[in-house]
Order: C-alpha cells, then sequence, then structure tokens
C-alpha cells in the first residue's frame, strides 16, 4: 500500500505505551475522555520486558535456594545449585517471551487506541507519528499531550567504550546463557541486583563503583547488602574508577581500573561487560523544541513539571502538556510513576471537565504530594534492603528537626525465619510532630515490612498512636516494637 497521510483527533494524546502510560491512559478513559497511545517499541514497556520483572524472575530463585539453605531441616533436603536453564525459561515466561499481546488486548478492552510508531511534537496539542506501517499520523489532543517516554541508560565517559557491543540492563536481563565472566560497571541498584543474579547463576562477577555500593542508604543497611554479594562470590571493588575498555581478538573485553588514590592502576579481563551507571529520562527526539523547551548547553534535556505532573514554563493560558514517570525525572520507579500516572489521568480529566483549575491541594486525588514525603523503594538483593521517605541527613537538609533510632534485627521472628539472620532497621523522626520521616531495613525479606511504613510516613502516624500497633508475634515486624521502645515508648 501507498503510505498515507492520517489525520486523527482524540482528547488525550500519549507518547509511551508503558506501565506510565497505560495507566494515564485508563484514569483519562475512565475519566470520560477519548485517548490514544503511541509506542515504537512493547507495549508494557521497560518494567515488563527489561526492568523490573525479568531481574526479579532471575533474582527470585536464588533467593528462595539460600532461603532453604539457611533453615536447617530444609537445608538438607536441597541441592547447593541452581539450574541456569530453568531460571532463564521462566523468566521468558514472566517476560512473556518479549510478546505484548496479551498488554495490546488490555488496551483494547479498556477503549484505549494505539498507534505504532514514533511521535514527537510539532506544536502546541500536535504530535506527528512515523508509523511503523509506513503512514505518517498527525494528531491533534484537544486537552492534553503526555510524555510517558521512560529513561535511558547513562554512557560513562570511559576511553573505548562508545561503539563496544557491551551489555546494558536490557541485554543482562534478556540474556540467553550465563557468562563465564562477567563485569558490572554501577554500584546502584541494577547493577548490585544483576551482579548477584549472575553469581548465584554461575558467572564468576567483578562489580566496579567509583563511590560506594548503593550510596543513598545508610551505610549500615548497604554493607549488609554487601556481605551477602561476598557471600555469593562476587568480588567489589569500591572507590574505583574505569579508566578504559578494549575488546580483545576472542571477544573477550579488559577493562583498566585506578583507585580512589588514583595510584594504582589494574586490569579485569570479562566475556561480558554490563554497564549500569544510572539513567536520565529520555526525551530526546520528542519535538521539545518545536514547543519552546530545549536543554541548556552542556546540560542533559529535562522538563519542570508541577504536581500534576504539568510541564511548566510553555506560553498560553490553557495547560496542555504534561509528563510522568521517567520522563518527568524525579523519580526512577514502576511504582511511582504509576502513581504519578493515576493523578496526571485524573487531572486531566477534571481539568476538562473545568472541575480543576490551578493546582490542587497537596495529598488531594490529583497531586503526587508522595514525591516529596513517601517514595518507597526495594533493593532486590539477598539480603533486601527496602526505604521510606527521608534519610536522617535528607530530613535534617530539609529542615526538620529530626533524630534516628537504629538497631540490629534481633526478634523472634528473625531467629525462627533462618538460621544466623542478620538485618538492620532505622527510623527516622520528626521531634517536633513526633511522626516519622522516614524508615529504612536490611535483611532477608525486609521488603514486606515496607508498606506499613509507608502508611505511617503518609498518614503522619503520631508515634503515640503508632505504639498502639501490635506486631504479630513471632514476624519479624517485631522489629517496630523494639524500634519505639529503645526511642522512649
Amino acid at each position: 500500500m501507498t503510505p498515507q497521510t492520517v489525520d486523527r483527533e482524540f482528547d488525550v494524546v500519549i507518547i509511551g505505551a508503558g506501565a506510565v502510560g497505560e495507566n494515564v491512559a485508563d484514569r483519562a478513559v475512565q475519566g470520560g475522555l477519548t485517548v490514544v497511545v503511541v509506542e515504537a517499541e512493547l507495549v508494557g514497556g521497560e518494567c515488563s520486558y527489561w526492568a523490573c520483572m525479568p531481574s526479579k524472575a532471575l533474582l527470585r530463585p536464588g533467593t528462595a535456594l539460600h532461603g532453604a539453605q539457611t533453615v536447617p531441616g530444609a537445608e538438607q533436603a536441597v541441592t547447593r545449585t541452581l539450574d541456569a536453564a530453568a531460571v532463564l525459561k521462566r523468566r521468558d515466561y514472566f517476560t512473556a517471551n518479549w510478546q505484548d499481546d496479551g498488554a495490546v488486548k488490555w488496551l483494547d478492552g479498556a477503549g484505549i487506541e494505539l498507534i505504532r510508531g514514533r511521535g514527537r511534537l510539532t506544536g502546541p496539542r500536535a504530535v506527528e507519528v512515523a508509523g511503523l506501517d509506513g503512514n505518517t499520523y498527525q494528531l491533534k489532543a484537544r486537552h492534553a499531550v503526555v510524555l510517558a517516554t521512560g529513561s535511558a541508560p547513562n554512557q560513562p565517559p570511559i576511553k573505548g567504550l562508545p561503539g563496544l557491543h557491551v551489555w546494558g540492563t536490557r541485554e543482562a536481563t534478556s540474556a540467553k546463557e550465563i557468562p563465564e565472566r562477567l563485569m558490572v560497571l554501577g554500584g546502584g541498584v541494577a547493577g548490585t541486583e544483576l551482579a548477584q543474579a549472575f553469581a548465584r547463576l554461575g558467572a564468576d562477577v567483578t562489580l566496579v563503583a567509583r563511590s560506594g555500593l548503593l550510596s543513598s542508604f545508610p551505610a549500615e543497611a548497604s554493607s549488609i547488602v554487601a556481605a551477602g554479594l561476598r557471600a555469593d562470590g562476587v568480588e567489589i571493588r569500591l572507590g574505583t574508577s574505569t579508566e578504559s575498555i578494549h575488546q580483545n581478538d576472542n571477544g573477550t573485553f579488559t577493562v583498566t581500573l585506578r583507585d580512589g588514590t588514583g595510584d594504582e592502576q589494574s586490569t579485569v579481563t570479562a566475556d561480558k561487560v554490563l554497564v549500569s551507571t544510572g539513567r536520565h529520562p529520555a526525551l530526546k527526539g520528542l519535538g521539545l523544541e518545536n514547543v519552546g523547551i530545549e536543554a541548556r548547553e552542556g546540560t542533559p534535556l529535562r522538563v519542570p513539571t508541577d504536581s500534576t505532573g504539568l510541564v511548566q514554563g510553555l506560553e498560553g493560558k490553557e495547560p496542555w502538556l504534561y509528563a510522568v514517570g521517567d520522563a518527568a525525572g524525579k523519580n526512577y520507579f514502576t511504582h511511582q510513576g504509576k502513581y504519578e500516572a493515576r493523578a496526571t489521568g485524573d487531572a486531566i480529566a477534571a481539568r476538562a471537565k473545568g472541575e480543576l483549575d490551578g493546582v490542587p491541594a497537596a495529598w488531594s486525588r490529583f497531586a503526587q504530594t508522595a514525591n516529596q514525603h513517601a517514595v518507597p523503594s526495594v533493593v532486590f538483593t539477598d539480603p533486601e534492603l527496602a526505604a521510606v521517605g527521608r534519610t536522617l541527613e535528607q530530613a535534617r537538609k530539609d529542615g526538620y528537626n529530626a533524630s534516628s533510632v537504629e538497631l540490629p534485627i534481633e526478634v523472634s521472628g528473625s531467629s525462627l525465619h533462618s538460621e544466623h539472620y542478620e538485618g538492620w532497621a532505622q527510623l527516622v523522626i520528626d521531634e517536633d510532630r513526633k511522626v516519622l520521616l522516614g524508615a529504612t531495613f536490611a535483611g532477608p525479606d525486609v521488603a514486606e515490612l515496607l508498606h506499613a511504613a509507608t502508611v505511617a510516613v503518609v498518614g503522619e502516624v503520631p508515634l503515640e498512636r503508632l505504639w498502639h500497633a501490635v506486631p504479630s508475634f513471632p514476624t519479624i515486624s517485631e522489629v517496630w516494637l523494639r524500634l519505639l521502645e529503645k526511642y522512649g515508648l
């Protein structure tokens, strides 16, 4: 067929059909609006196919095996190694073998139209799509255009790296075989999780980080995770910079490192190198310059947004451009992006009906207030690391009269959970209001402690009332009682 130009009009045009774009679309449709999503890759996005789901599918078998090995009686009944082929097969199941038929069916059932192609802004409320079917679509939005394009990996300035076929997180989570030697560049969440996953699947893993491991978390918590990785044979080299990378004739890579003092240089040879050094909003090529948004020289392109996801600084009185999830650059978590998407979709529908004018009240259904106070996160290593809200340092920097209470997790529930359980917990407290500002837990299976802390932070539950939330015995949640006792209640 001869390519055509197709003109269409909708209430809302969303660029990006990942989890965030899907949630904006769903809320807008529920609000009575017509919606189209534009997607050049798989419907469901990064989380479903290359991030959250496959990485956790790679991690969970090792955690389950190790959990059994730490309980006498169960320990004697299990083998000592994972079946790597079976793990990869289960990973493939959770990614639907990288087919998005189910996600497309959900869009159709929800009344959301899909155009496969690459979208870019050509002017206010105007999006041009280079369709994968060869057609060009000129889309007009009556009320809103939403950028839900996710994020892209950072490329560190390493000599020799440009042009090499190294792994990013996509290649690692979709790997078809386990390399004999894997080098991981980056000590953040993704690098740490994947280092442990591949070590437990049989790879000889070296992890290199310029600063610390999981350095945004309290050191007491991240050190427990580091000990877990070392127990799995991961060589961790912190305070170490990567000077250069070279691919050898046999396909392996030689990486040159320098320690933090700058005095000692060394090399490591690996079969695969995973570069996991952070991400940035995927805004390149979206035509933002056509609506007056351009990057400052020497800085990555970003869009400032308000509490509803509305992009700030555009000309005109009527709001129309929104950015949510990783594209907004505030929090790089799928669950938080979906939270933002729900608020944004509701706000778009309310503004279309004339029910919302200006900035909504904090903690209303239209505002992303939790972004400033209660962002939960879990590092799904073994041991786990879970946190919500502010660390003590962040709280004091934000002007709070804050204190903290912390202790090892040593309760009946933890001793029953496994032999030699090691964990750590911390609460950060606003001394003026006597409410929680944040909490951190490290140890096996502590992720299940996190939502209680999130509810306490969001609800601003007074400590004297929290004291009456009695933890069941014998559970690891008893650490809440011990923390409050140590605080003085």
